[in-house]
This record gives C-alpha cells, sequence and structure tokens, in this order.
C-alpha cells in the first residue's frame, strides 16, 4: 500500500509460538492504532504488575546481544522484536499496538513470513493523517574493526545496502541492495530465516541463548552443508536475513527513514549504534510531511523529492 497518508492495521491479529533464545511460550497480538501513535508494544502484567508498554523508538533498545531487546526503566519488555518491527515497516505501516504476553516475541519459522501472512488476514487500513518521514540529512557513520555501519541522504525512500562476509564456504561474501517497498519486501526479504553455526551450539546454550531453536525455526549451518531437510529458499538467504534484521531495528527511528543505509559485516548492536549516532546529531535529520512532499514518477516507481520540513520531533513524540 502506497500512499502519503498515515497506515494501520483493519483489525487485531494473532500469532502464536516460541521464543528462539528463551524457548518459552508466546501469544502476539497485533492491534490497530490511531495516527500518531507509532508503534508501541504491550506486555500484559504479571504478578500482580501493572501492564508495561514502551514506544518502539532507538531509546527503548536495552541489549543487541543476538536479537534486539526493548524496554524501560523497569526492565526489558521483550527480546527478539526486530521481525516483527520489520514486517510493519516492510509493509508501510505507522500505527500498531503489539500486544506480547511472554519475554520474547514469537520465532515462528525464523523469517517474518507468518506476520506477512497473519497481516494479510485482516488487510491495512488508511487513515486521513499524513505520514512524515525522518529524512537524513548528511552522512552518519560508525566502525568497529572491519564492521561498519552508514547513513547517507537520500530522497527517493529508504534503501538498504547489505553486505555480509563470514569465513565459511557456504556463506562466503554476499551483498545486496535495493529500496525497500511493500512489493519487494514481500517476494525478497520477508521469507529469509534466521542462522547459525553448529559449532556455536553448546556455547549459546550456556550463555541462555538459542533454548528454543530447532530445524523449524532456524537454518543451521555445519562444516559443509546445511543442516535443515527442506535447505535454503535462496543462495544468499543469509544476508537477505540481515537485511530483514537491518529493517527492523531501523525502523526503531520513531518514523520511516528516507536514507540509505549500508552495512558491511553487521548485525544488531551495529545497527542501533548507527541509528543512535544519527538521532543524537541533531543537525543530521529533519522531519518532513507527506503533503509537503512533491511525488513524480521515475522509471515507473514514485519519487519522493524535495519536500518542507515540519516542526521537528523526536522519536518519543507523536
Amino acid at each position: 500500500m502506497k500512499s502519503g497518508r498515515q497506515v494501520t492495521l483493519r483489525s487485531d491479529v494473532t500469532v502464536s509460538g516460541i521464543g528462539v533464545h528463551s524457548g518459552v511460550p508466546a501469544t502476539l497480538t497485533l492491534h490497530p492504532a490511531e495516527p500518531g501513535t507509532g508503534i508501541r508494544f504491550v506486555r500484559p502484567g504479571r504478578d500482580g504488575r501493572p501492564d508495561q508498554e514502551v514506544r518502539a523508538d532507538v531509546r527503548s533498545v536495552v541489549a543487541t546481544e543476538f536479537a534486539t531487546v526493548i524496554g524501560d526503566a523497569s526492565g526489558p519488555l521483550c527480546s527478539t522484536a526486530e521481525h516483527v518491527l520489520a514486517t510493519l515497516s516492510g509493509l508501510g505501516i505507522d500505527n500498531a499496538v503489539v500486544e506480547v504476553d511472554g519475554p520474547e516475541v514469537p520465532i515462528m519459522d525464523g523469517s517474518a513470513e507468518d506476520f506477512v501472512t497473519a497481516i494479510d488476514r485482516v488487510g491495512l487500513e488508511l487513515t486521513a493523517a499524513p505520514r512524515r518521514f525522518i529524512k537524513v540529512l548528511k552522512p552518519v557513520r560508525v566502525a568497529n574493526g572491519r564492521s561498519y555501519g552508514e547513513l547517507r541522504p537520500y530522497d527517493r525512500g529508504m534503501r538498504f545496502e547489505i553486505e555480509i562476509a563470514f569465513d565459511h564456504a557456504l556463506i562466503g561474501r554476499q551483498s545486496m541492495a535495493f529500496d525497500l517497498d511493500p512489493l519487494h519486501f514481500r517476494r525478497e526479504i520477508a521469507r529469509a530465516r534466521t542462522f547459525g553455526f553448529m559449532s556455536d551450539v553448546a556455547k549459546l546454550w550456556s550463555a541462555g541463548y538459542a533454548l528454543g531453536a530447532s530445524f523449524e525455526n532456524t537454518l543451521v549451518v555445519a562444516d559443509n552443508r546445511i543442516l535443515n531437510p527442506d535447505g535454503l529458499r535462496w543462495a544468499d538467504e543469509f544476508v537477505r536475513h540481515k537485511a530483514l534484521d537491518a529493517i527492523g531495528d531501523l525502523a526503531l527511528s520513531g518514523a520511516p527513514l528516507l536514507g540509505v543505509y549500508r552495512s558491511v559485516c553487521g548485525g544488531h548492536k551495529l545497527n542501533h549504534a548507527v541509528l543512535s549516532a544519527l538521532m543524537a546529531d541533531r543537525s543530521a535529520w529533519t522531519v518532513v510531511d507527506a503533503v509537503a512532499l512533491a511525488r513524480k514518477t521515475v522509471r515507473g516507481r514514485a519519487e519522493l523529492t524535495t519536500g518542507v520540513a515540519a516542526p521537528a520531533y523526536g522519536p518519543d513524540v507523536s
């Protein structure tokens, strides 16, 4: 759904599964939300405590080790938020309440496909409110050894340039570049599954991770083969999944980004660091309103061109 107006879901939709790291069952329900709500996570109160509610923005991230964990001063709300966030961002959904009754978003099959399917069951709804975008004005870069990530200006939407390099014959160096839109997300990104190495299993288990991992929700890479009976969905499924994670992590900007994100040998920690660096530099971004954005067609695709800055807001302001 391409529009200059804010989008939400038509009605509630629910999925259930287990957490890939916790192994704990969880039910996740996506609720429609009013314009200006953004994406909010809610965990129902347990043990007599009140509900915990957190707006999905970069400052709500409390951990990035193997997954993106969001929470607040009272503690973590849920782990592994990146796949459902990627789905909402990839499908162009501006406002939703994500209710999860466990410590981790269910991993489903390791990709975002089940979230897409669930949302398709209820459909999307356009509201009267115009969309607002965070427009990158100047490059912001974070580097750590051979890994680096950067956000650069780009007026035609949100573009991702993702590159990975693993010292493994089945993966090696893989890269992909694309402009994010719902069609591309559905066809090329959403079905890419999380992956792990058989050689790391014991270490992960001893650290309390991957307790719910299985061939049903994780691509397992051995020394010379993929252990999953169904094999790969794409030869480069690994970089596609890294792109999925990046889409979800950058959805914590608080509004759709207009810019290019390039990541080399990155992950959740790098994605969060780059987005944090952008938001910390108020001269590196501004807000544009879709009402003020001129639209024109370039090679059959909508292009977002020059716009008028709306009143500035941070990720925590509707």
